[in-house]
């Protein structure tokens, strides 16, 4: 009886036991990728030219993000962040509509950020792979007027390959 019941409990707590973020330096989503901006929803005038969205992995082990977007007036406009995946937040920099981001890494293959400028939360993304690694699809959830809104769009790797 005693030996099920530490079976039972043992159990227990490794159910309760908080998941493990993946390693940033296994992630397959380490790389340069590049939107296909035709996959955004919008008009064409509305879309940007072209964005580029880089992901790696530090030697401390935290993830490091920057962006580059070239808008329909071409003016550029970018961030950088470097950020545990723990879920704690951390500081943004460049001229994008970004100055602090929250991530977690729940699988090596899917990263889930929080976007907040301002003191104010813009958006929540998730940047998932294809199975084949050449295609990230990121869905991105915010509010507009109160409504929530999902816009989904897909990232090619800029070499075209792994």
């Amino acid at each position: 009886m005693n030996v099920l019941l530490a079976a039972l409990l043992s159990a227990a707590a490794l159910a309760g036991a908080p998941a493990h973020a993946a390693s940033p330096a296994a992630s397959p989503l380490v790389g340069q990728w590049i939107l296909d901006v035709d996959s955004l929803p919008m008009p064409p005038e509305a879309r940007p030219k072209r964005v580029s969205l880089a992901f790696a992995a530090t030697p401390d082990g935290r993830w490091n993000e920057r962006v580059e977007i070239l808008d329909q007036n071409d003016k550029t406009l970018h961030s950088e962040s470097t950020l545990s995946l723990d879920g704690t937040p951390g500081r943004a920099s460049g001229t994008y509509w970004v100055d602090v981001l929250a991530a977690k890494m729940p699988a090596p293959d899917v990263l889930v950020m929080q976007f907040v400028y301002e003191g104010i939360p813009r958006s929540t993304r998730v940047y998932s792979l294809s199975a084949d690694g050449n295609v990230m699809t990121e869905t991105e959830a915010y509010f507009r007027d109160g409504t929530p809104v999902m816009r989904t769009a897909l990232f090619r790797r800029a070499d075209g390959g792994r």
